[in-house]
């Protein structure tokens, strides 16, 4: 079974402890790489990378010397390196490198050695595939039963929650709204078409570098043609035609200053259970509730929260609960006590979302 990156960080570190040698399967730019970066940086241990498929069985084993009379291996640079010091050893497309190298492999993930050089004992092996269930759409050579033993294997479908919460200091404001917003459009998850342009993960972030480095994101609306234009480049015809759409009507979107700040709950008024969580999510990401909040802002966030449907009202009771971490002068019990412009008690409004009142607002 699959899981997602936010339990793949938890879990994987307990494999790690024991030393034993991780493989991530999954599609194509959802981030595995990225992921592999990032639990290396939660360990605090360098990153050794090597593209499997670049590499010939001279790349992995070294070349030969005969110095002292007999013929012994001199290991590459890098795999002395993770055999000196400690560091994660990086392999990415095992599945498409030749049978020389993943042969070779087997050795280094089964006995941690290769050619008589032994890792560092603090040393890693960590490495990254298309195949496994989606392998019927990549160019990729099957993994037999003995080759797999020697990893231990996980299956990765990120969320598009891992995603927002990785790109929310690395992408454009305006690329996150969009798929905040547009979650279908993230990335393709069907079959794919031979020489179509399909958006991913990967792209949209790459997209987001492009735009970030022109003027464009200054007034969108005034760009829009060159926009669309690189879009389709990026992340193809249909993503971009939905980005121009929504950068066209940008300046509409509801902010969190709208509600927050502003008290405007009016312009949510036709909004259904995706608009409101799409919103909540925003609020999360800006880390609205990091800080104490006003009376005023309390006044105004109690106005919106009694006009919410249960699964939103409560998507965001959670976020706030999660920021405050149990304080009992945080924004959680200021809610909590609040009464709203219209009269209603958040507390007793709460109460019928608990108890499934009628009185609640449907979910659009």
């Amino acid at each position: 079974m699959a899981i997602d990156f936010k339990t793949f960080s938890e879990v994987v570190p307990h494999v790690l402890a024991v030393k034993k040698p991780v493989l991530l399967r999954g599609r194509h730019g959802i981030g595995k790489s990225e992921m592999v970066y990032a639990v290396a940086k939660e360990i605090e241990l360098p990153v050794i990378e090597r593209r499997a498929s670049q590499m010939t069985e001279g790349d992995l084993v070294g070349l030969p010397t005969t110095e002292g009379g007999v013929t012994s291996f001199c290991p590459p640079d890098w795999y002395a390196q993770a055999c000196q010091s400690p560091c994660v050893l990086f392999f990415d497309e095992v599945d498409r490198a030749v049978t020389e190298v993943r042969q070779g492999l087997f050795e280094l993930t089964d006995s941690r050695k290769l050619f008589g050089h032994t890792l560092h004992d603090g040393t890693l092996i960590v490495a990254a595939v298309n195949g496994g269930e989606h392998g019927s759409q990549y160019q990729v050579g099957e993994m037999d039963p003995a080759e797999l033993d020697r990893w231990t294997v996980f299956d990765v479908e990120p969320t598009v929650e891992d995603w927002l919460v990785w790109a929310k200091d690395t992408v454009a404001p305006v690329v996150w709204d969009f798929i905040n917003q547009n979650r279908s459009h993230l990335e393709h998850v069907d079959d794919f078409e031979p020489n179509k342009v399909y958006p991913s993960r990967r792209s949209w972030s790459r997209l987001s570098e492009c735009l970030s480095q022109t003027s464009f994101l200054v007034d969108p609306r005034e760009h829009t043609k060159s926009i669309y234009h690189l879009a389709t480049a990026f992340v193809g015809f249909e993503a971009g035609i939905a980005l121009n759409d929504f950068i066209d009507n940008y300046e509409k979107q509801v902010t969190v200053d709208d509600i927050i700040v502003e008290g405007n709950t009016e312009i949510t008024k036709d909004f259904g259970i995706n608009d409101h969580c799409a919103l909540i999510e925003k609020m999360e990401s800006e880390d609205t509730f990091k800080d104490k909040l006003s009376s005023e802002k309390i006044t105004n966030l109690a106005d919106y929260f009694v006009t919410l449907p249960s699964e939103a009202a409560m998507k965001l009771w959670t976020i706030i609960g999660k920021e405050d971490q149990g304080s009992l002068d945080g924004n959680i019990v200021g809610l909590h006590k609040s009464v709203a412009s219209d009269g209603t008690k958040v507390a007793e409004y709460i109460t019928k979302i608990l108890t499934g009142s009628d009185d609640v607002k449907a979910t659009s």
